[in-house]
């Protein structure tokens, strides 16, 4: 047990050259347990493919990602698994699974060992990492990460494969306390998931000079940021709508998807055009430099995990205004860190960031709070995790 450890992280939140941000926080995770020198990683990332008549824009140009790469000293494997469009839910974690299993055993013939198989994203990913496990007999891990326990177990199908696979599984962690819970609900044992929170880069998301950040963004008067995919559950349009009963500021909106258009639509539709201002795609260095520059970071999601994005602009120095659903109060937990809500809606953003500007926190304060979510409790509680799983078998 004193050798490194060999894990294949298996999930299809990892990010590849088309989809630089997808699955960050998996691959962020990733390279902090790796700094602690106990662990060695391979990473078995598929990637969605359709029949060529089929045409499902929001995936992008996904056939240019390459077979395998090499990311961040990683080696990233990127098998193809069949994706089909409404019938998709219940027939992925098969052909999922078949994609693994594929390359899993190239990865085997070409000499490489593991000793656990770490899935991230319990649906459709952990249910066919559970399987590849189970068939060469490795022990294997979970995470689940939000609408993966907080939505998906709706349908009565995936619901079933989740809770076999929770069942199978040797370790499971959730990224925040709810979810948590919500696995218990579901008739799985409290001792059975450890709940392992994600940290914020604080060398990456770090206060710069804030007049610069401003300038370069043309900013002059008070600006909220909304940062995530162009998705309904992320909840961008409640904050255009709430801009009428905000007149004194202005909105960036950082992140790109298939809502673009109708969001900005919505915008010209509720008279504030003028103030808001779509950024589209943009890297972990301009989230940076948008976080330091804005006066609050704006979160209206219907559901989340763990939002990474709060602890990032908290890390830069900027609170947070933020819907209180699953993980959120977990985070947004004291008045440094911005407030929550009253309730999701246009009116409740708007009574929301009102709060927050009539008493705002220093933002020094703001960032020594985000210091207190540093990666080294989660890999500690990765490893320990790890280990005590090998050690029973």
């Amino acid at each position: 047990m004193a050798d490194k450890l060999s894990i294949l992280t298996a999930t299809t939140l990892f990010p590849n050259p088309v989809q630089r941000a997808h699955g960050v926080f998996v691959e962020t995770r990733l390279r902090h347990l790796l700094a602690s020198g106990e662990v060695t990683a391979h990473v078995l990332a598929p990637i969605p493919w359709l029949p060529p008549m089929v045409r499902y824009s929001s995936y992008g140009p996904l056939q240019t990602v390459p077979s395998r790469e090499q990311r961040n000293g990683l080696i990233v494997e990127h098998p193809r698994y069949l994706v089909v469009p409404k019938f998709g839910m219940t027939l992925t974690p098969l052909t999922l699974y078949r994609a693994m299993r594929k390359r899993f055993v190239a990865l085997l013939k070409e000499g490489h060992r593991f000793d656990l198989i770490d899935a991230h994203y319990f649906y459709p990913d952990g249910v066919a990492a559970v399987r590849l496990a189970r068939e060469f007999n490795l022990p294997v891990t979970v995470t689940a990460r939000g609408t993966d326990l907080n939505l998906i177990p709706e349908f009565p199908a995936p619901r079933k494969m989740i809770l076999d696979a929770a069942s199978k599984a040797d370790g499971m962690i959730t990224v925040c306390q709810a979810l948590k819970d919500t696995l218990i609900e579901m008739g799985v044992a409290d001792e059975r998931v450890t709940v392992l929170r994600n940290g914020v880069d604080l060398d990456l998301f770090r206060p710069i000079d804030r007049a610069a950040a401003r300038s370069a963004l043309g900013l002059s008067r008070r600006t909220l940021a909304s940062v995530g995919l162009l998705i309904d559950r992320k909840g961008h349009h409640h904050i255009i709508r709430a801009l009428k009963d905000l007149p004194g500021n202005d909105l960036l909106i950082a992140g790109d998807g298939p809502d673009r258009r109708a969001l900005e639509r919505l915008a010209v539709e509720e008279g504030v055009a003028d103030r808001v201002r779509f950024l589209g795609s943009v890297d972990q260095n301009r989230l940076r430099e948008i976080y330091n520059a804005v006066d609050a970071l704006v979160l209206a999601s219907s559901r989340e995990g763990w939002a990474n994005v709060l602890l990032e602009s908290m890390a830069c120095g900027t609170p947070v205004v933020a819907s209180a659903v699953w993980g959120t109060p977990e985070v947004v937990a004291r008045p440094e860190a911005g407030v929550l809500m009253p309730s999701l809606d246009p009116q409740g953003v708007a009574e929301g960031v009102r709060r927050l500007f009539a008493a705002y926190p220093d933002r020094e304060a703001t960032r020594r709070y985000a210091e207190g979510f540093n990666w080294n409790a989660t890999t500690e509680g990765q490893l320990k995790l790890f280990r005590g799983i090998l050690a029973r078998r």
